[in-house]
């Protein structure tokens, strides 16, 4: 494959390639199950740690 060849494809179908990737992931976020994922990642700083670590055992 030539590189005006891979370039066309680029500018051509790697731009709708792109598009479409962008708008597939924004558009998760506003699905019910994707709500949920992303309140619940956007709290967790929020929630108690129940697990102890090896910097809690001194």
């Amino acid at each position: 494959m030539s590189y005006d060849a891979l370039r066309h494809f680029a500018d051509s179908w790697g731009l709708v390639f792109m598009a479409l990737t962008y708008l597939i992931l924004i558009g998760w976020h506003f699905l019910p199950h994707g709500r949920r994922a992303s309140k619940r990642a956007a709290t967790m700083i929020f929630e108690p740690d129940t697990e102890k670590t090896e910097a809690d055992h001194g």
